[in-house]
């Protein structure tokens, strides 16, 4: 299990430049004219993780098996996408079956590469784009509305419930605010509210795609964007689509001498994982033994049945125990037979909550 980001924004910021040189491919179009992505392009890419290979050679794996996240490049948004104009209705019903929205902002100048509306603002571009969603949710709730409460009239005692929390969804949106900022304070409410599936309660990720030479420490435009996400409680990353372009093509070692040089320390693609692990409430845990070490994505939370129910169905379902080592533990004491001698290789029931780098053996029933 890993999540599904949607990367989005207005024509000629970087999306499909960045979409390729996350997936290492060419399929999403990179072209110099709005909606050369039409389609909506997906990928995977391996998550990054040096935890994972300090287990496999520990546990001497023959081989290695990362997680996986899926990245989907959405066609360029465009003033009126709540009506339909450009390619609206698409960018739309692509974007509600994602899980979060990497929404690319043009923090660069660039004179060969034209702006959809003549000029460089990355805070006014992301209010383009949120005013569109805010819209279409709008115009959502207000048709599902009325319907509602006829049955709630009726009894209904779910439509009762949902309806509080339309409206105040409502409320916010024609205050010209999202609707994840509305105060849903009890697991029941935040159900409903998820439930509801609207654009603007989607969890957001700016993405600062700036020139190469400020990479490593950004400039005034992503420094914009960054008080902006600190302001909505967004995360925010600064990416120069165009070195992950490059590094895209390099062996690891060409990659770390090429990061050296332009004073990095790592790729975009690592920062913008851990951003979106953190934006989901994600974490990992591993699973390690001669044939393969491999890690799995759980959220926050996830109890040790539900954990192993991500490897397969038949492990939740017969679950009985799991035999847990902490990951600092694993690799400082040297594998699951030191740690047991240490003590630290816990048997864990069915109301364990997995914790991030945990090394889980699960024992089942089929």
């Amino acid at each position: 299990m890993g999540f599904q980001c949607g990367i989005v924004g207005l024509p000629n910021v970087g999306k499909s430049t960045l979409f390729n040189a996350l997936t290492k491919t060419a399929a999403a179009q990179a072209a110099n004219y709005p909606f050369c992505t039409i389609e909506p392009n997906t990928g995977e890419v391996a998550v990054p993780d040096p935890r994972l290979k300090d287990i496999a050679r520990i546990a001497k794996s023959a081989s290695i098996v990362p997680t996986r996240l899926t990245f989907v490049d959405i066609a360029g948004l465009v003033r009126g996408a709540s009506k339909g104009e450009g390619l609206g209705n698409q960018f739309l019903a692509n974007i509600r079956e994602v899980d979060a929205i990497a929404h690319v902002l043009r923090c660069f100048e660039d004179d060969d590469i034209t702006h959809v509306d003549g000029r460089i603002d990355p805070i006014a571009d992301a209010q383009t784009v949120e005013t569109e969603l805010m819209i279409s949710d709008m115009e959502s709730l207000e048709r599902r509305l009325a319907p509602l409460k006829k049955k709630a009239t009726g009894g209904d005692k779910d439509a009762k419930a949902v309806i509080p929390i339309m409206e105040g969804a409502l409320e916010l949106l024609r205050e010209g605010k999202p609707a994840r900022l509305l105060d849903v304070s009890t697991p029941e409410e935040r159900k409903i509210l998820a439930g509801l599936n609207l654009l603007t309660t989607k969890p957001i990720l700016y993405v600062c795609n700036v020139e190469e030479s400020c990479s490593a420490t950004g400039n005034a435009q992503s420094e914009r964007v960054r008080e902006m996400a600190e302001a909505e409680g967004a995360a925010c990353v600064v990416i120069s689509a165009a070195i992950e372009a490059e590094i895209a093509q390099l062996d690891d070692a060409e990659q770390a001498e090429y990061l050296e040089t332009m004073g990095l320390e790592e790729p975009g693609l690592d920062r913008l994982i851990r951003a979106g692990y953190d934006l989901l409430d994600l974490i990992t845990y591993f699973t390690a033994g001669p044939k393969e070490a491999r890690a799995w994505t759980i959220r926050k939370g996830t109890k040790a049945p539900q954990a192993a129910g991500v490897i397969h169905s038949d492990f939740e379902r017969g679950f009985i125990r799991a035999q847990t080592i902490a990951f600092d533990d694993y690799v400082t004491l040297g594998g699951e037979a030191p740690a047991k001698e240490a003590g630290k290789a816990r048997d864990e029931g069915k109301e364990y909550v997995v914790k991030d780098g945990d090394v889980l053996l699960f024992k089942f029933n089929t």
